[in-house]
């Protein structure tokens, strides 16, 4: 695992460029504290920064061909290499190291460009072809690395981490207010936007060229959803047992010590369960959990980590410290990222890099098998929806005002909260699902908060078109199969892999994915939908392939998510922190927001009128952004 940067140009680059390549390598520490490494010509400078995993002695980055035409930084890994490595080997390629970077050039050299097809993994490299002055890069298909382009001056920036490219002296990189709309949609910015305009997220599943004609950007793979394979539940169960064994074993390959998360859901518990399977030795566990009964799921993890006796960590957090730890939370992902899931997961990080320096997790498990209950609450309320407005709109949300939505229970557990979401489900077009039924911010609420003169300017541009677009594009033909691909293409990695990618790097920790695996994705796909999602029963086929490692009560729990009691913090402990932010005369929203629509949203909220705790999260981690964006413009 690593942070890598480079700088590419036409002309010839500058000692200026060098330098500043350093100094992108030194903000990128925190990805790789093991190793750093440079490589420069006329034309190119990349650096990178190491966290050792696999041949710690013998992959140092950049790395090279034989003749020292091709080099590479690189991070992630390619859990396939050692059989790829063995037939570039059979083609002739002569290999100076262990590590699963040289296998990346050497593929390259044999299939060019199609070299990624032929990865299995967590990757984004970059590889510069001095020969032909030709730079490729490449994200691997779900996203869960990240690599940041930019274009200034006909040259290319590149990093793992926006704060590389932003350290370029000389260059102002103006916010861009339409990434800022659909934020407050999403609670992250959907790539390939970012908060800075003329800086750019390479998509997952995309390579990027750039040579004398410029940067050209190409997908390389795509989900399918059909046509859909003729079946039973018994061989696809099978099948699933079989490309989960697979993809766990992949994932626990390394040269250092590994363990697993532990949230006590399904996801995580079979992962840990099929590591314990195959190990002798004891799986370290780590979990995560709050003093709020309701929120804490400490023991579902311990009755998991009893069953297969597991070395198991637990940590229980408090809103105590996260004064201080927001600013490195937000500093972190370089641009607003409001999921309150980052908080534990940081706290969570931070407890397994004392054990261990890999860590297998349960990310992806609801997009790969339907496991959010909006896929069935969509079908479900399709027939309200066709109600005359007067009553969706008006008549049953005066009905629903006296409820009160209670902030004691996660957000999936509270049922007022869903029902008074039905007037927002008729507001948003069902194609966007993420929108319908977990944004705390759809077009309506952002009207009442904007300053009319910038909504004006920005409400040409609703966040449900980007998803209806895709929905309507992609590979699939029935409903729930089309959210799913919507799901992974913007939730997934936009939010989901993007918080554990940043949480866990903060802390120099490797997180793993099995369910990312892109074999298993692209069988599942490929299963009919009654296999996915039954009824109200999501995650079917997984639940009663893996149901002797769950047990019934665990199968059957309802899906609580990886919550925190922001809610209730937000107006207990932390009450004078927000008033203090989003109120206080320099609070830099103010910008954006009317200050009368944020004292109500707060003043409602503490009185527990409504709860707004996750727009009033929202407004506080844009906030801190926005003040740690003017200290790196006055530096």
């Amino acid at each position: 695992m690593c942070g890598i940067c480079g700088i590419c140009s036409p002309g010839k680059i500058s000692e200026t460029d060098i330098h500043c390549m350093h100094r992108m390598c030194s903000l990128l520490q925190h990805r790789g504290p093991d190793d750093e490494g440079h490589y420069h010509d006329d034309y190119a400078a990349l650096g990178m920064r190491r966290l050792s995993i696999i041949d710690i002695k013998g992959g140092h980055q950049p790395l090279s061909n034989e003749d020292k035409t091709l080099w590479i930084v690189f991070n992630g890994e390619i859990y396939n290499f050692q059989e790829l490595r063995k037939t570039l080997q059979n083609k002739g390629h002569t290999f100076s190291s262990k590590s699963d970077t040289e296998t990346i050039i050497h593929a390259y050299e044999e299939y060019g460009d199609a070299c990624v097809n032929h990865f299995a993994g967590m990757f984004a490299f970059a590889l510069w072809d001095s020969r032909n002055q030709r730079l490729f890069a490449a994200r691997d298909r779900l996203g869960q690395k990240p690599l940041y382009y930019a274009e200034s001056k006909g040259k290319v920036i590149f990093g793992s981490e926006l704060k590389a490219i932003l350290c370029q002296s000389k260059q102002s990189w103006p916010l861009d207010e339409i990434a800022i709309y659909h934020y407050l949609s999403l609670q992250y910015i959907p790539d390939p936007l970012t908060a800075y305009k003329g800086i750019h997220k390479l998509p997952a599943a995309h390579v990027l060229t750039y040579d004398s004609n410029g940067i050209t950007l190409k997908r390389y793979w795509d989900l399918s959803y059909e046509p859909k394979l003729k079946i039973s539940e018994q061989e696809a169960g099978q099948e699933l047992r079989r490309l989960m064994n697979n993809a766990v074993h992949r994932r626990m390959i390394s040269d250092v010590p590994l363990g697993a998360f532990l949230s006590g859901g399904i996801d995580s518990s079979i992962i840990v369960g099929l590591m314990a399977q195959q190990t002798a030795k004891k799986v370290r566990t780590f979990s995560i959990g709050f003093s709020t009964d309701s929120f804490n799921e400490l023991p579902y993890a311990q009755s998991v980590a009893n069953k297969w006796k597991t070395d198991h960590h637990e940590f229980v957090v408090s809103p105590d410290r996260l004064s201080d730890i927001l600013p490195k939370i937000v500093g972190a992902f370089d641009e607003p990222f409001a999921d309150s899931c980052a908080i534990q997961t940081y706290y969570l990080s931070q407890m397994t890099k004392e054990h261990v320096t890999v860590a297998l997790n349960g990310d992806a498990g609801d997009e790969v098998f339907a496991g959010y209950p909006r896929y069935w609450l969509d079908t479900w309320v399709a027939p309200y929806t066709l109600l005359p407005p007067f009553i969706t709109q008006k008549l049953v949300p005066m009905l629903l005002s006296p409820l009160r939505e209670p902030d004691s229970v996660p957000i999936e557990a509270n049922w007022i909260m869903g029902l008074k979401r039905l007037s927002q489900v008729t507001r948003v077009p069902k194609e966007a699902s993420i929108i319908r039924w977990g944004s705390f911010f759809d077009e309506r609420f952002k009207q009442v908060v904007y300053k009319d003169e910038r909504y004006q300017k920005l409400k040409h541009s609703p966040t449900s078109e980007l998803l209806k677009e895709f929905f309507s594009n992609a590979a699939a033909l029935s409903f729930v199969d089309k959210t799913l691909a919507v799901d992974t293409r913007f939730y997934l990695a936009g939010n989901g892999l993007t918080k554990t990618d940043r949480m866990t790097m903060t802390h120099s920790l490797e997180g793993r994915s099995p369910f990312c695996d892109h074999e298993l994705f692209e069988f599942c796909a490929r299963l009919p939908v009654e296999f996915k999602l039954k009824h109200r029963n999501t995650k079917f086929l997984l639940k009663k392939t893996f149901s002797d490692m769950l047990g019934h009560k665990l199968a059957k729990r309802p899906k609580r998510g990886f919550a925190a009691p922001i809610e209730m913090w937000l107006k207990d402990q932390l009450k004078e922190q927000v008033r203090e932010s989003l109120l206080c005369s320099s609070a830099s929203v103010h910008e954006f927001f009317n200050v009368s629509s944020l004292k109500s949203l707060i003043d409602e909220h503490e009185r527990g009128r409504a709860n707004h705790g996750r727009r009033i999260w929202a407004l506080v981690v844009l906030e801190e952004w926005m003040r740690q964006r003017k200290t790196v413009k006055t530096q």
